[in-house]
């Protein structure tokens, strides 16, 4: 299913959707990379198998090997992270804060693209998971890189929309089913 049909495929009430996803991947100021790597990570991270099946193919196709394998990589170490950052900020203990992680997350130094563009991906799936922590981070380091906010806004506004697109896609295949 292309971009056309996967906005065909959602239900009228979501008119604003397939307007936005249209206009987020569709009229996206982001270089290719940075555009579909985004696209690709927030698609595992909706865990939406039918966002995923739908936005991958094209992903792939407009994204090198070595961007297509950062940008899932992205995905995973962020939900593991994720999880990580956002319990002990949530945790009223602050010591918790001060205990080595202990895990492993080397893709983060050396994730095989522009550090800029898996950082990029990183806040978006961080956007989805609702880890604040990691959104700051991420942020951080991006704009030390001298990325701009309307960059950093603009991955997020994809992440929302690719979010709401495979959680509305899921509820009408659950409710048809």
């Amino acid at each position: 299913m292309a971009l056309g049909e996967l906005k065909s495929a959602l239900p009228d009430y979501a008119k604003d959707l397939k307007l936005n996803l249209g206009s987020v991947i569709g009229n996206s100021q982001l270089p290719q990379q940075q555009l579909w790597g985004t696209v690709l990570a927030c698609a595992i991270a909706s865990r939406s198998p039918i966002a995923l099946r739908e936005l991958e193919p094209e992903a792939r196709e407009n994204l090198s090997t070595e961007a297509y394998t950062a940008a899932k990589s992205a995905a995973a170490v962020m939900a593991m992270n994720n999880v990580f950052y956002r319990t002990r900020h949530l945790l009223s203990d602050p010591e918790y804060s001060t205990l080595r992680a202990g895990l492993r997350m080397n893709v983060i130094g050396n994730p095989g693209v522009e550090k800029t563009d898996f950082e990029l991906w990183s806040l978006a799936v961080s956007a989805i998971n609702g880890c604040g922590q990691c959104l700051d981070s991420h942020e951080q380091v991006l704009r030390k890189a001298g990325v701009d906010r309307e960059t950093i806004q603009e991955a997020v506004k994809i992440a929302s929309v690719v979010q709401a697109v495979g959680a509305t896609l899921e509820a009408e295949a659950t409710l048809a089913g």
